[in-house]
């Protein structure tokens, strides 16, 4: 007779859950702070569509990465170790979404950088990428 190992497979299920929860809860926190996100990132020089239109295309890119550092991950996460692989990721994820707060404090609320923004649009595309 074989014994079903139901609690392993309920704690396995609420964790991929939540995982996938807090997943697309950045993406929506991400598309409601779109209009803040262009207005501290891009350029206030140019139009309001095209900023948002800009931070779309940073949320696109991210989405679109993701299924592609699954696989890395994946890989050699069977190979190196999946322990390790989930450690490496949450660096991965943890060290961007510090530059990114970063940049918006030195570029968005500091009064003498305001207005000048060369570097954080592509320093935010690399951070989305990895992030």
């Amino acid at each position: 007779m074989v014994q079903h190992q139901r609690p392993a497979h309920v704690r396995i299920l609420a964790l991929a859950s939540l995982g996938s929860a807090l997943e697309y809860y950045d993406f929506v926190i991400f598309v409601f702070l779109t209009p803040v996100i262009g207005q501290l990132f891009f350029s206030p020089g140019i139009p309001a569509w095209v900023r948002e239109t800009q931070t779309f295309g940073l949320f696109a890119a991210g989405y679109i990465v993701r299924p592609l550092g699954g696989i890395v991950m994946a890989h050699f996460g069977d190979t190196r170790g999946r322990k390790r692989m989930f450690t490496l990721s949450v660096f991965l994820m943890a060290v961007p979404t510090l530059l990114i707060g970063s940049f918006a404090d030195l570029y968005g609320i500091s009064p003498k950088l305001q207005g000048y923004t060369p570097i954080p649009p592509p320093a935010f595309w690399n951070c989305r990428l990895t992030g």
